[in-house]
């Protein structure tokens, strides 16, 4: 199999070769070059673009990095980004999806000696370190995290309500009518609910936001595409909390949500995530709704799939630096398991 590959050291370079990429062609928000951009932008995890493309058979394969010196590289990600891995362009089959990969390992191994990658699922997992081994490169894999998703194909919200544990139904009931929560959601960019969202933000237990202008700037693009779903809630006029989704594909996506401490007492947060769950299903229709990355113990309430995701470092045997890496993490797992005995 005849593949061609390169690599692009920044993103205007690879702008142009990234047919494919584009909203039309990628049914993932983040797998969109788009994506890629606003991260170099608004929140790099490091200065310095590395992305690599292979083309096998009229498909491409992409793998967008940041190098942080010393030939180590990692995900061009952020805290907003609920999912990477290698993206891939046209229908190609998993044996061309592999040879690409291997191609991409190859070229990049020239320069590298490490890549750090997450949150990674098991198929990407599987995918990428079978190829990196074909090019002489070791891998760990270590479960750092999780997603919960919640199957709603066919069901009404009053079906998949009737399924949620009766302490968070009974919390709803009574909280509803204690509350006074008067709720819009938005599904169009507007700038008096993003302060809204931006004040509840500041005023809840939320760590500092990465990035205002990365995520102002997602909200505004999924707006203009009719892809947003902003929840303002407000007792007595003033804003008590907030939810950020998109819905695009029949899949919902959570991505933020916060609310103010002084408005713990009305449960907020469980009255916002209700109208936002019979909007995505009762109105938008969606087959799948996705809570995002975390463990946290409330998303079991609201969801009934956990998906493990997974941190993986990959070494380039063919360097000193790399080979020595491998053996040390072989080392650190071997280590753990026997602790683990």
């Amino acid at each position: 199999m005849w593949v061609k590959g390169e690599i692009f050291r920044n993103l205007a370079d690879a702008k142009g070769s990234a047919a494919g990429l584009e909203r039309d062609e990628q049914t993932s928000l983040f797998d969109r070059f788009d994506w890629f951009a606003r991260t170099m932008e608004h929140c790099p995890p490091a200065p310095y673009p590395l992305i690599a493309r292979a083309r096998a058979e009229g498909s491409d394969a992409w793998l967008f990095l940041v190098e942080t010196g010393n030939g180590k590289a990692q995900a061009l990600a952020s805290w907003y980004s609920l999912k990477f891995g290698p993206i891939f362009t046209g229908t190609p089959e998993e044996k061309t999806m592999g040879a690409m990969l291997t191609a991409i390992a190859r070229r990049i191994g020239k320069r590298l000696s490490s890549i750090h990658l997450a949150p990674m699922t098991r198929e990407n997992v599987d995918l990428l370190t079978r190829a990196f081994g074909r090019a002489h490169w070791s891998a760990t894999v270590t479960e750092t995290s999780c997603n919960w998703t919640v199957d709603v194909s066919g069901k009404s919200f009053a079906e998949y309500w009737a399924a949620r544990p009766g302490e968070l139904r009974s919390t709803v009931k009574r909280k509803g009518t204690k509350a006074g929560l008067d709720i819009t959601i938005f599904d169009r960019f507007d700038s008096d609910a993003w302060g809204d969202y931006q004040t509840v933000y500041a005023d809840s237990w939320k760590p500092e936001e990465g990035s205002h202008q990365f995520l102002r700037a997602m909200a505004e693009d999924e707006g203009a595409a009719g892809n947003l779903r902003l929840g303002i809630g407000q007792i007595d006029g003033t804003p008590v909390v907030a939810q950020l989704w998109t819905t695009e594909n029949g899949v919902a996506i959570i991505h933020k949500l916060a609310h103010r401490d002084s408005a713990a007492e009305f449960s907020p947060g469980s009255l916002m995530s209700a109208a936002m769950f019979e909007r995505a299903i009762d109105v938008d229709h969606v087959r799948l709704i996705d809570f995002g990355t975390g463990d946290d113990r409330y998303k079991a309430d609201w969801m009934d799939t956990r998906t493990p995701l997974f941190t993986v470092n990959l070494y380039n045997k063919r360097t000193f630096a790399g080979f020595l890496g491998a053996i040390r993490a072989n080392c650190g797992t071997l280590v753990a398991r026997v602790r683990n005995r």
